[in-house]
């Protein structure tokens, strides 16, 4: 017999409850034999109700009546009989389960703990892994501390050692020059060489410095004659000047221009400039900084600025004079300086056209300027990243705003076709299938954006820092940059001439610009130009 599952152990209780009940109904004898009696007598009441004046046949009756009766008894008790073997059966399967029940909690109980001891276990292992680690790295602090203090003592016991010394050593000279004073005592001797210094030799720059040095080569290591150099150091000397201590005596104000224009005309690495002149590198990196801003703060509002009105007239004339174009108030021209490839934001100072020409990954800032005829610069903007083109850095210029201020209204600058068409920017026509007048314009305008191309070219020919990746710092390039652009203007105003070996040919690709033309009113201006220039027989006739 298949019997039933029960998968609430509630539900299997109580049908064992119920089983076990019927089961106790069933054995009790006492209530078969009641029932039985009862249902007797039940039926002889109403046979003799019946039969009251019946005969002796109804009395076999009855006696047939007995008979099936006992007989119905039998079957009952047989019927009884195998439902009770029925419910053991059951009964026993029951049984069975609940045992096999209590043994499958016994085994999951048994694996319980098992696992509940394993994780016990490991995390007791842990804990004292993890105790023993910071008791290790306590001890390692505690060595640290200790040894910073018994560094600290050291180097406060040094410093004190040091300050006797030179305690000592000044009361030896003092005492050295009363007793020459008083005449009692033979001539001093020579300021002492404080032994924390390390002793490096300046011989280079001592011999550089000496009056009967060759001019030549003076100009030659410093890309400026000595007597521009001397008013470079009249002008800086009250921004970088600094008092002797009585540790050390400060470095002159001559040698600290010489060690920023060294590093800038030549651009050798550090430690070469701090072998020639004798100082430490760091010294070095931090004179060069210092002279570049101070050429920044004081030369620059002096000798890189926007012409006034007497001198924009001038300048017309003179660009008038190259090209026969009026109104014509500077050349304008963008190149780019290498840079280390920063940091923070490199896609955006990556320079896609020098690294495909090159074939080396290029990254690069930005300088744009605007020269005067002689090639010095009136405006600059310097520092925006290599991948602009020349409209994005100009739209991001000082320049830029200041012209949509009205202050270059009604004058020209003259651009190359990277630059778009505007009420103050010219450039030359770069479509297709140019006309005869066109061609002429363009040849023309083309003189005038030479002027700012040249000195671009002695700019990074002069400062050979310009031309290599430098050391300094993206944020500090803009000010050594501006000191270049600004020695750049002074030696051009005092007449330095550049070395030939010193020339070098400019490459700077141009894009064209997104949108090309900005005003309608420009376009039609620069038609009048080249009409003008062409049938007032001032273009040329190379482009035939």
């Amino acid at each position: 017999m298949k019997l039933p599952t029960f998968a609430d152990p509630e539900s299997l209780s109580y049908l064992y409850t119920l089983l076990q009940s019927s089961f106790d109904q069933m054995n009790d004898p006492n209530n078969n034999n009641n029932n039985n009696s009862a249902t007797t007598r039940k039926r002889r009441r109403k046979n003799n109700e019946d039969d009251d004046g019946s005969s002796s046949n109804n009395n076999n009756n009855n006696n047939n009546q007995e008979e099936e009766e006992e007989e119905g008894t039998n079957k009952k008790n047989r019927n009884n009989k195998k439902k009770k073997e029925e419910l053991k059966g059951i009964i026993t399967s029951l049984l069975i389960l609940d045992e096999q029940e209590n043994h499958d909690n016994e085994q999951h109980n048994k694996v319980s703990e098992e696992e509940k001891l394993s994780l016990d276990t490991n995390h007791k292992k842990k804990t004292k892994a993890m105790l023993q680690y910071y008791s290790n790295l306590d001890g390692y602090y505690n060595q640290v501390v200790e040894s910073e203090r018994v560094k600290r003592k050291k180097s406060r016991n040094m410093a004190s050692a040091v300050a006797v010394a030179a305690a000592a050593c000044e009361g030896l000279e003092e005492g050295e020059s009363e007793g020459v004073k008083s005449g009692g005592g033979g001539g001093g001797g020579g300021p002492q060489r404080r032994l924390w210094v390390k002793d490096r030799s300046g011989a280079w720059w001592d011999e550089c410095n000496r009056d009967d040095f060759p001019e030549e080569e003076f100009r030659k290591a410093f890309r400026m004659g000595r007597s521009t150099f001397n008013l470079i150091c009249e002008e800086l000397n009250s921004a970088i000047v600094k008092e002797d201590t009585t540790l050390r005596n400060a470095i002159p104000v001559r040698q600290r221009v010489a060690v920023c224009l060294w590093r800038l005309a030549t651009g050798d690495p550090l430690r070469i400039v701090s072998k020639r002149f004798g100082l430490g590198i760091s010294t070095c990196h931090k004179l060069v900084l210092e002279v570049c801003m101070a050429i920044k703060t004081v030369l620059m509002p002096k000798y890189l600025q926007w012409p006034d009105e007497g001198t924009l007239r001038k300048v017309k004339g003179e660009f008038e004079s190259i090209s026969g174009i009026p109104n014509v108030v500077g050349s304008m021209y963008t190149s780019h300086v290498p840079i280390i490839a920063p940091k923070i934001s490199v896609a955006s100072y990556f320079n896609k056209r020098h690294t495909e020409r090159n074939q080396k990954t290029s990254y690069s800032i930005t300088v744009q300027g605007v020269v005067d005829p002689n090639g010095v610069f009136t405006d600059v903007c310097i520092g925006w990243p290599g991948s602009m083109p020349d409209d994005q850095v100009l739209e991001k210029s000082a320049l830029f705003q200041r012209a949509n201020g009205g202050l270059l209204k009604g004058v020209w600058i003259v651009g190359s076709s990277g630059y778009p068409l505007m009420d103050w920017v010219l450039v030359p026509y770069t479509q297709r299938n140019l006309t005869w007048t066109q061609h002429a314009f363009n040849e023309k305008i083309g003189e005038i954006q030479k002027v700012a191309k040249d000195a671009f070219a002695r700019l990074k020919g002069r400062w050979s820092c310009l031309q290599k990746r430098t050391e300094v710092k993206l944020q500090d390039l803009p000010v050594v940059l501006g000191a270049c652009c600004v020695l750049h203007n002074i030696c051009e105003l005092k007449g330095e001439k550049m070395d030939l070996e010193l020339n070098i040919d400019l490459v700077d690709d141009e894009m064209l610009p997104d949108v090309a033309l900005r005003s309608v009113n420009s376009m039609k201006a620069r038609d009048a130009i080249a009409h003008n220039l062409l049938h007032h027989g001032l273009a040329g006739t190379s482009f035939l």
